[in-house]
């Protein structure tokens, strides 16, 4: 039996390593290597979201601000509509009982109701959207609200603005007397405790400093927003709107004080006038004179502005055309107040049992007691008083129009020089500023002037139709009274038929003779504005110089005038500057400029007083030692006698002259019915008054011509003496 064999140990072998999912060890650098790789990454992720929540955090600051700034807005605007009415409201009414009363209180509140006005209506649209602050469309509702309104605000604030300067000068009146000013003081503190107010300027300086903050507290609210809010493109532009209207306001106020500074009409004496010389006005007026003068002869050329100068022109019409019609009411008024003045119905005419006479009375009174006062009460109230005040107004564009002129000198001095000292510049824009208010505001005043003139003509028409109404009513009472009131229809048409019929061929008889026989020329008497302008041309240029328009005269080219037919006018020179002796420079009492001579003729104005004569004038004497002038006809008076009152009788104290007429001066025909005249020309008196029976015309012939010439162009002569008797 075989012994079995016993098996050795087998040597364990070793299996091959699972395989693992990490990567193998690495030496101690490169783990250090690894990481610093990784510690950015970590750094990039934690800063990222630190910016993150920064910049959530400074929005929800933004927006917390933003929120607080349009809060601010809100309730600022209210508190400021509050006080407003406080003001307007509680003070106003509790200072207008103080006793005595306060002068020209309502001046200090001008123009506040319609900043009140605009402010509420502000608040009113925020209301009507019922939108918070809070709301995202707050925003939008805010500027839609801003920029519908910015029109009526610039209005209201730019009059408020301009005004204050009253404002503060009528309270400083009120500082000067000190129990007044006490006493509203204490009113203030009583009406509005809770702002412990000492003056009134506390509230009316309100809307000054609130039309600034408007931009600051839109900008403020801008600078709050995210540029991709969905309202911040309008927000942007309601803060630009704010800055315009601040702009354009301080602009306004600027334009109003220059004009307020130049319109007022300064009444200076000779000593003020004196006093105010110095050198630099002396130079400047010089400078001035110097460039007109310039102007005028054609020497540098004038600085030309069309659309000036068609508003100029249109001015000066309206202005002719309003004193023109309130000289005539004026005159009309007073013809009315004389008629009223007069009575001839309280006299006894013998009549009084007819009546005819007692329809007159009656007529009379009615006029006299409740028809005609009413009508001249009504006149001035709705035609007069709003013309003169009409009036008063052209003084303050009239005296801006002539600053412009003088402006407008120093301009040209200085307008070709390459830099402008400080003084140069201020001369330029003042200029500026005085030519763009009249080219902006003058088209206003010329509008609403034209239209207040024309609503005075209608009133005029319309009280002159409610006259007739009335006289119509009145006389209707009397128709049943007259003599043929008791006629038929017919029988009546007929007979006043035959009566209109009878006078018309009666006035045109009377119109044919008056033709026929009364051929003198006629002086119409001057108006009081033409006296007031020939008196004024005559002291300045002499009667000689004084000539009237025959007919109407249009400007066509520069420098020339605009006038009427029978204007008076003073001839400056007999040519313009280029020698054309067509065109004559004339005065006209105020404008300068160039008229046709064609249309002009010497004025001969007819007094009732002859020039002195240079010739011998011969006196008498009356049985009473006066002193009467000789004329060329004896003056024979004539009075009534009675055999039983002595008449008294006039003897000359000396013989009787014999008297040659001469002409004194010159005198050129201007109708068929006048003769020329040479000084010292012999003349054969043929009657001494003309047709109507006036002495200020005579009828004359010489140089075997006949015609009318003026009673004060002749001079008499004594030429011998023969004895005289006594007459009666």
């Amino acid at each position: 039996m075989e012994s079995p064999v016993r098996a050795e140990p087998a040597t364990p072998t070793l299996a091959p390593p699972a395989p693992r999912n990490h990567t193998p060890s690495l030496s101690p650098r490169a783990e250090a290597k690894e990481k610093r790789s990784e510690a950015p990454a970590e750094d990039a992720s934690e800063k990222a979201a630190a910016e993150e929540a920064a910049a959530k955090e400074r929005a929800e600051r933004e927006a917390q601000r933003q929120l607080l700034a349009t809060e601010e807005l809100i309730y600022t605007e209210r508190n400021y509509l509050r006080l407003l009415q406080v003001c307007t409201c509680t003070i106003r009414s509790n200072l207008q009982k103080l006793q005595p009363q306060l002068p020209n209180l309502d001046s200090m509140f001008l123009y506040i109701e319609e900043v009140i006005d605009v402010s509420g209506r502000l608040l009113s649209l925020l209301d009507q959207k019922q939108v918070t602050p809070h709301d995202p469309l707050f925003l939008e509702t805010l500027c839609d609200a801003f920029l519908s309104l910015s029109t009526d605000i610039e209005s209201a604030y730019k009059e408020y603005l301009s005004n204050y300067n009253t404002v503060t000068a009528l309270e400083n009146s009120y500082k000067q007397k000190e129990p007044l000013w006490t006493e509203m003081v204490k009113v203030i503190k009583s009406s509005a405790p809770e702002v412990n107010a000492t003056s009134l300027s506390f509230f009316l300086v309100m809307p000054v400093q609130r039309i600034a903050r408007y931009p600051l507290l839109l900008q403020t609210i801008m600078k709050h927003t995210d540029p991709g809010h969905p309202a911040y493109s309008l927000l942007e532009q309601t803060a630009h709107a704010a800055v315009a209207v601040n702009c354009r306001i301080n602009e306004y106020k600027r334009f109003r004080e220059v004009a307020d500074k130049y319109k007022k009409t300064e009444t200076l004496t000779i000593r003020d006038k004196i006093n105010r010389l110095n050198s630099h006005s002396i130079a400047k007026k010089t400078a001035r004179l110097s460039q007109f003068i310039k102007h005028e002869t054609g020497i540098a050329p004038k600085l030309v502005d069309e659309e000036f100068d068609a508003l100029e022109g249109f001015f000066y019409l309206l202005e002719n055309g309003i004193a023109v019609l309130h000289e005539n009411v004026e005159t009309y008024l007073s013809h009315l107040q004389r008629f009223l003045s007069c009575r001839p119905e309280e006299f006894d005419l013998d009549m009084d049992g007819e009546k005819p006479a007692i329809c007159y009375k009656e007529i009379t009174a009615a006029l006299r007691q409740w028809i005609l006062p009413t009508f001249e009460k009504r006149m001035r109230t709705l035609v007069h008083k709003p013309l003169c005040a009409l009036r008063e107004l052209l003084v303050g564009p009239r005296n801006l129009i002539r600053k412009r002129l003088d402006k407008l000198l120093d301009y040209e001095l200085i307008e070709e020089k390459p830099s402008l000292s400080y003084d140069e510049q201020a001369v330029a824009n003042t200029y500026k500023t005085i030519n763009t208010l009249l080219l902006n505001e003058l088209p206003q005043f010329n509008g609403l002037a034209l239209t207040l003139l024309w609503g005075m003509l209608g009133a005029f028409s319309c009280l002159h139709k409610d006259l007739a109404a009335d006289m119509e009513q009145l006389f209707q009472g009397f128709a049943q009274q007259l003599p043929h009131s008791s006629l038929e229809p017919n029988a009546f048409w007929e007979w006043a038929e035959c009566s209109v019929l009878e006078g018309a061929r009666m006035l045109e008889t009377l119109c044919r003779n008056v033709e026929d026989q009364l051929n003198a020329p006629i002086v119409q008497p001057l108006s009081p504005g033409s006296q007031k302008c020939l008196k004024v041309l005559t002291d300045k240029h002499g009667s000689a110089k004084i000539y009237q328009l025959t007919g109407h005269v249009v400007g066509t080219r520069d420098l020339d005038l605009s006038l009427n037919r029978g204007e008076l006018v003073a001839i400056i020179s007999e040519m313009d500057t280029r020698g054309d002796r067509r065109r004559w420079l004339v005065d006209a009492g105020g404008p300068r400029g160039y008229v046709p001579s064609s249309k002009l003729v010497r004025y001969h104005q007819v007094t009732m007083d002859p020039p002195p004569s240079p010739h011998l004038t011969v006196t008498t004497m009356d049985c009473a030692g006066g002193v009467r002038r000789h004329s060329y006809t004896p003056d024979v008076r004539r009075h009534s006698f009675s055999p039983d009152i002595p008449q008294p009788v006039r003897t000359l104290s000396m013989t009787m002259p014999c008297f040659q007429v001469f002409a004194g001066y010159d005198f050129t025909a201007r109708s068929s019915h006048e003769v020329s005249l040479r000084v010292g020309e012999p003349i054969r008196v043929l009657e001494p008054h003309d047709k109507r029976g006036s002495r200020d015309w005579s009828l004359v012939e010489v140089r075997e011509q006949r015609g009318y010439v003026p009673s004060n162009y002749l001079a008499v002569v004594p030429t011998s003496t023969s004895p005289t008797t006594p007459y009666h």
